[in-house]
């Protein structure tokens, strides 16, 4: 299986500018799954202009997006704001994931920063829920940057059955080494390969960091090769791996975490977590 990881950076609030990027990504990569940043059709560090910027069910970016994955035969993985389909008025950072056949799914982000230079718990709504989606070559465990800071929301998605973690960002410079030391450990204690996009560039003088990269199930760095693309800018980059979806079953065994999870039974009602 091949996975292409688009390290780039979005023009800030120019959604069918990006999309037009994403496409020629797309085409590039001759790939099955290509995964792009977070809030990448949009831009993140843009305030409250984000909620103008959020997609709605109608909006053409979604017929735009299928119509992208079907002539890639691509599934393609992005981070967008999205109008919430449960609670009226209110705008959720997503994940949307879009595969060649024209399923659409979308996982929401769970944790949102909202200390420093971040904002996020004053223009988004947190889900509590996270769960495995099916593509055509494999069930991705989606999260969103912050949520790896959570070791609950990777080990809900790889109990729940995914066979491949997917993260993706928009994190600063200060933040790359933690998730250097995070992204590993997940892989590591769930027995699953995982995937981190992180986007580069400055918006209003939040530097984001970069530092894309995959980690096989016992968490160690996957080789990663450049993708050739015209128009790049400085510091973006398209990163191919090639991996083996069932690689880890055959590891979990020497591993076994997650048998180990679900042989104990759940503390009793009131207990102490």
């Amino acid at each position: 299986m091949r996975v292409v990881l688009a390290e780039l950076a979005p023009r800030p609030l120019e959604i069918g500018r990006n999309l037009e990027r994403l496409a020629a990504v797309v085409r590039a990569a001759r790939a099955d799954l290509v995964v792009f940043p977070e809030l990448y059709l949009s831009g993140y560090h843009v305030g409250d202009r984000l909620r103008s910027a959020a997609l709605r069910p109608e909006e053409p970016a979604y017929g735009e997006l299928a119509r992208i994955a079907r002539a890639g035969g691509a599934t393609i993985v992005v981070g967008a704001p999205v109008v919430s389909s449960d609670r009226p008025g209110e705008v959720e950072n997503v994940a949307l994931v879009v595969d060649p056949e024209g399923h659409r799914h979308r996982q929401t982000k769970r944790y949102l920063p909202t200390f420093g230079p971040f904002e996020e718990g004053l223009l988004f709504s947190p889900t509590d829920r996270s769960a495995p989606i099916p593509t055509p070559k494999v069930r991705l465990g989606v999260e969103i940057c912050y949520d790896v800071f959570f070791p609950e929301v990777t080990r809900e998605l790889a109990v729940g059955g995914a066979e491949l973690l997917v993260n993706i960002s928009a994190s600063p410079t200060t933040s790359r080494p933690l998730f250097e030391r995070l992204l590993p450990a997940r892989a590591v204690e769930n027995g699953l390969p995982i995937l981190y996009v992180n986007r580069v560039g400055v918006e209003d003088g939040l530097v984001f960091a970069g530092g894309s990269g995959a980690w096989d199930a016992r968490g160690e760095p996957l080789g990663l090769q450049t993708v050739p693309l015209e128009g790049l800018a400085e510091g973006e980059r398209l990163l191919a791996a090639d991996l083996d979806p069932a690689a880890a079953a055959r590891w979990r065994p020497f591993r076994p975490v997650l048998r180990d999870v679900a042989a104990r039974p759940p503390p009793p009602a009131g207990a102490p977590a």
